[in-house]
């Protein structure tokens, strides 16, 4: 696959318009003809409503021949306040290019990796695309997912599980960009909790999906702060989870997570970065999952 060299006559690769919306849910759809439009519509849709990062591209980049959308990368970035200043972060997503086009997708990527300051990651990897992110300069952060069933975690201090709503006096007891991460992850359809113990505040979000066929609901792991902080609060979370009809978790890891009750899946779920810093493990705020949905 041809990365680099000039783009032909007519070719462009550019940031997404909003007036690129219908070409780029058309464009889309022929590469992922498994997913109906109403998917690429909603995304599409969240995407807008999230406020743009800085002088960063809303929506992600598209290659378009004489105006026609030939090509569309999704990119999600964000940023925050981490303890070496800001971090930003962008998900590239959903990559797809007409086939006559494919020679000049590598180089539609690179042009979305210029910017040296930003951790770009890969969440959902389609197999036939790992060896071209590892060309890219990629590399795995995340090996495998850890199931567990949190309510069997053990509980030996009284923490309180409380679920996050924007005049919650104990948000006060985290960070401004912790805060933001569980109020908009809350607005978005996660459930955002704040488990708290002796004048301590932990900060936990999930996202509810279904496995098995989709028979058996199950929370997703989207944020905490480590796997330590994790097993601690497991039994108490378990139990508040247990409550509304959640009984399987799914955490990102690369080996059992202490304090957990569970099985470890090696080669589920791989994912991928490059940049200054790579994610945390159980880190996966305001990436496709939350934003585009299962």
């Amino acid at each position: 696959m041809a990365v680099l060299g000039a783009f032909p006559a007519g070719l462009v690769c550019r940031p997404i318009h909003e007036d690129d919306w219908e070409g780029v849910v058309e464009c889309l759809s022929r590469g992922f003809p498994q997913r109906h439009r109403s998917h690429w519509v909603r995304a599409l849709a969240r995407m807008a409503q999230r406020s743009a990062v800085a002088d960063f591209p809303q929506y992600g980049f598209v290659l378009a021949m004489e105006g026609r959308i030939v090509g569309v990368l999704l990119a999600l970035y964000y940023s925050r306040q981490g303890r070496e200043g800001e971090e930003i972060r962008c998900n590239l997503s959903s990559w797809a290019v007409d086939e006559e086009f494919r020679p000049y997708a590598g180089k539609m990527v690179t042009t979305a990796l210029r910017r040296k300051n930003v951790t770009y990651i890969n969440v959902s990897p389609a197999p036939e695309t790992i060896k071209i992110n590892e060309a890219l300069g990629f590399r795995r952060y995340s090996n495998g997912q850890f199931a567990f069933l949190p309510a069997l975690g053990s509980v030996r201090q009284p923490y309180r599980v409380l679920e996050v709503r924007p005049n919650l006096p104990e948000l006060t007891m985290l960070s401004d960009s912790e805060r933001g991460i569980l109020l908009e992850h809350s607005a978005l359809g996660c459930r955002s909790l704040i488990c708290v113990c002796d004048g301590t505040a932990f900060p936990f979000v999930f996202m509810t999906r279904r496995v098995f066929h989709g028979l058996v609901p199950c929370g997703q792991v989207i944020y905490c702060r480590s796997a330590l902080a994790l097993g601690q609060c497991a039994g108490a979370i378990g139990r508040f989870l247990l409550r509304r009809g959640i009984l399987l978790c799914v955490v990102d890891a690369n080996e059992p997570v202490p304090g957990l009750a569970g099985r470890y899946f090696r080669e589920s779920g791989p994912k991928y970065f490059k940049g200054p810093k790579p994610p945390s493990l159980g880190d996966l705020a305001f990436t496709e999952l939350v934003i585009f949905g299962s």
